[in-house]
């Protein structure tokens, strides 16, 4: 999709179509008055036969309207004015996009940055603007023997905004979110892969391509005799039931003085999880192909840094493994010992993602991180606590919780702080081993943080668990390539 910014009047527009709002009850937006007022109230004439009424999600697709140059003008509902928000502005472009590419319009400008969202600039509006209709469009059908084409698919948006002083800065919000936007689909395309394909040896692969392609990126892939000598004893006891061998992958993006101390992501990249001996339940197992997820959306955000040239240095590091039953699998009971030396009493096989994130945390002290932050498809619990709608924050550093949540709140991918209390280390004691790899029926996601913790002590650390953020179920079932919108923002806010 090729998209660009411009200002203009939009009755004089030369386009295929143009997009404006109606407010409901059968209200015009300020660029909707401006068609009405040359096409001599023609806007209006449709609203008073009632034939949109501007509810959100309807749209009225629209030929030959006269006193345009354009050949169609798309109608969109965007509900009550005063109740707009972040949320419904995102369903209004989605509306819009889902409505071009379904209609064959190959071309549109978009006059949707002149409604009013509570504290957001036009450079924001394009921006979201960018983000939802990418996500929108977004197919995965590399597994398809058949493709499902639309004859005449939707090709270029052009963005309106209000004056042409607004220019440079939104021209730079398209730069930046169209990068974002490409990190996102690599990160859905790699957790909508099937596990039998997207093996750690194929992340691996496809990091080493990474590489390839900026030469600001530099990959190291480890291998199990690296990680042996390394004595990450937690992270290999996951792969030990599996046929396939563990990698610790990094990738070090260089944007800025080799001086400068990197911000470093942890992802969990488990490209399945049966739940080893403490096997799951059959149904939906299907979907713990996504448990790769976190590190789904490291590569996607290196990917995005990458193509911003963003002046910072990030390292991403993704321990990636299968969790399988076999004869030689971790079995409950087992005690291992981690990279730090502490040692673990496994409990529960399911409770696999902590043990590589551990070692892979222990590992990322050698870059000296300014921050590090792990992001995990980690516990059942987060879903049962917040829902699909927010990431669970916990974090032992104050000011990079409130730079996390400001980010997210920024582009529209919220996270939620959950408390990280020493109350609750205590549900990790064990009788034989330095901890327990659980702590009990209560707090899973806040004993899971608790884990990972001991492993952080030397680092200003947080983690993001996106059980219930990193895809969907169902219908829509898929990858979301959350949280690389809140990462991105995050990392640009450290830019400025």
């Amino acid at each position: 999709m090729e998209y660009s910014v411009k200002s203009g009047n939009p009755e004089k527009q030369r386009t295929a179509c143009v997009v404006v709002g109606i407010f409901e009850p059968r209200r015009l937006s300020q660029s909707a008055e401006q068609i009405d007022k040359a096409s001599d109230g023609y806007l209006s004439n449709l609203l008073r036969r009632g034939d949109i009424e501007g509810k959100l999600g309807q749209s009225l697709l629209l030929y030959n309207v006269p006193g345009t140059l354009c050949d169609r003008i798309l109608l969109v509902g965007c509900g009550r004015e005063r109740e707009l928000n972040q949320q419904k502005y995102a369903t209004i472009i989605a509306t819009a996009t889902r409505a071009l590419n379904e209609g064959g319009t190959m071309e549109a400008v978009f006059y949707l940055t002149d409604i009013n969202i509570k504290g957001q600039d036009s450079p924001w509006k394009v921006s979201q603007l960018i983000l939802t209709a990418e996500d929108t469009l977004y197919r995965f059908d590399q597994c398809k023997s058949e493709k499902d084409e639309f004859r005449r698919p939707l090709r270029k948006i052009i963005i309106s905004i209000p004056s042409r002083r607004e220019l440079s800065e939104c021209e730079e919000a398209v730069k930046s979110a169209q990068a974002i936007a490409n990190g996102v689909s690599t990160a859905k395309d790699l957790g909508n892969l099937p596990g039998n394909i997207c093996t750690p040896t194929y992340l691996a692969e496809q990091a080493l391509k990474l590489a390839e392609q900026h030469q600001s990126l530099n990959t190291n892939i480890l291998e199990e005799t690296d990680m042996e000598e390394l004595g990450m004893g937690a992270l290999l006891s996951v792969s030990r039931g599996s046929r396939q061998p563990a990698k610790l992958i990094v990738m070090e993006y260089k944007g800025a003085d080799s001086d400068e101390n990197p911000v470093v992501l942890v992802g969990k990249g488990l490209t399945f999880d049966a739940g080893g001996i403490s096997i799951k339940p059959s149904a939906a197992m299907d979907e713990m192909k996504y448990d790769m997820c976190g590190g789904a959306s490291v590569f996607g955000v290196i990917q995005a840094c990458a193509e911003l040239a963003l002046p910072i240095n990030v390292v991403g590091i993704v321990p990636s493994s299968e969790n399988l039953p076999d004869g030689d699998a971790n079995k409950p009971g087992d005690i291992v010992t981690s990279m730090s030396g502490q040692t673990i009493e496994i409990l529960n096989t399911d409770a696999e993602g902590r043990l590589i994130l551990c070692d892979a945390l222990t590992y990322c002290e050698r870059f000296e991180p300014v921050v590090a932050i792990d992001i995990a498809t980690l516990t059942g619990a987060c879903i049962v606590a917040l829902g699909e709608h927010a990431q669970g924050l916990l974090s032992n550093h104050n000011p990079l919780t409130h730079e996390l949540l400001n980010a997210g709140k920024q582009i529209n991918d919220r996270a939620w702080e959950l408390p990280l209390w020493d109350d609750y280390q205590s549900q990790l004691d064990s009788n034989f081993a330095d901890m327990a790899n659980i702590g009990g029926k209560g707090a899973g996601t806040i004993t899971a943080a608790c884990f990972l913790s001991r492993y952080t002590k030397k680092l200003k650390w947080a983690h993001l668990d996106i059980a219930g953020t990193a895809w969907k179920s169902g219908k829509e079932k898929g990858s979301t390539g959350r949280p690389v919108p809140m990462l991105m923002q995050f990392l640009i806010n450290r830019t400025q």
